[in-house]
């Protein structure tokens, strides 16, 4: 009876940290994601004050 709680308790343990890494990694990708939206937008605006010289 009292391994089943210690192997049930030690999976939670693994289930909580497994999910937040995963939480980390999203929140990565999110900021990855605003990062080349605003690369991409400098870029828009140098080629476009190249454009008007």
């Amino acid at each position: 009876m009292m391994a089943k709680k210690l192997t049930a308790g030690a999976a939670l343990v693994l289930t909580v940290f497994a999910l937040s890494s995963c939480g980390n990694t999203i929140r990565g990708m999110g900021q990855d994601a605003a990062n080349t939206v605003d690369a991409t937008q400098s870029a828009g605006r140098n080629v476009e004050g190249a454009a008007a010289r």
